[in-house]
């Protein structure tokens, strides 16, 4: 196999892989999802909008890892940039069709799960860097501490992890829920490795 094959075939193995990764778990939901034109209708969708968030953020978690090897097989930057964008209309999306769900109840809103909703906001927060800082990527202050702004928005990420874990009907049950945890232990690994352990390695390289 020429080497140009062979990168078509690793595009195709990536892009299926990307995929099924964020498919699947919707497959599984919308399996048992049951709908009704009705009152119920808002609190079955918003579900959908926290597992694509949750699924295109555990890829760019991985990402980070495999960035040099991907970077030679793919469009990198553009997608980064395209599933960043559906992570901003997803997580939009999640709590706003929740809180309308809820009639803007802030006591309906916190009921019986305070600890958890907070967890969502603060994740919710931490995420939102990422999208202010490539904003404003162009002001001195955004460029220089864009390393951290990623760091913290993967800090979201995994308070966002343990959000959805204990908050989500759907991720009460397997297989949804050990996909979730699968999901969130090797985004834990991957971004330790990504920010502690690379850079470790780069430093003790170049000293």
């Amino acid at each position: 196999m020429n080497n140009s094959r062979k990168n078509i075939v690793i595009q195709y193995i990536i892009t299926i892989f990307a995929s099924l990764a964020v498919i699947y778990p919707l497959f599984v939901y919308l399996k048992t999802a049951e709908w009704a034109l009705d009152s119920t209708f808002i609190l079955t969708l918003f579900p959908i909008f926290g597992l694509i968030a949750f699924s295109i953020l555990w890829l760019h978690s991985l990402s980070g890892v495999f960035e040099t090897w991907l970077r030679k097989y793919i469009n990198f930057d553009r997608y980064v940039h395209i599933t960043a964008s559906i992570v901003l209309i997803c997580i939009i999306s999640h709590p706003l069709l929740y809180i309308i769900a809820a009639k803007f109840s802030i006591s309906t809103i916190f009921y019986g799960q305070a600890l958890y909703i907070w967890l969502g906001i603060i994740g919710w927060l931490l995420l939102i860097t990422y999208d202010i800082g490539k904003s404003l990527k162009n002001r001195n202050f955004f460029a220089r501490n864009w390393t951290n702004i990623l760091f913290l928005s993967n800090i979201g990420f995994i308070i966002i992890f343990f959000h959805s874990i204990y908050i989500g009907d759907d991720l009460q049950v397997n297989p949804l829920r050990m996909i979730w945890i699968f999901y969130g232990i090797t985004a834990i690994i991957s971004i330790a490795y990504t920010y502690v352990i690379k850079r470790f390695l780069l430093r003790s390289r170049s000293s």
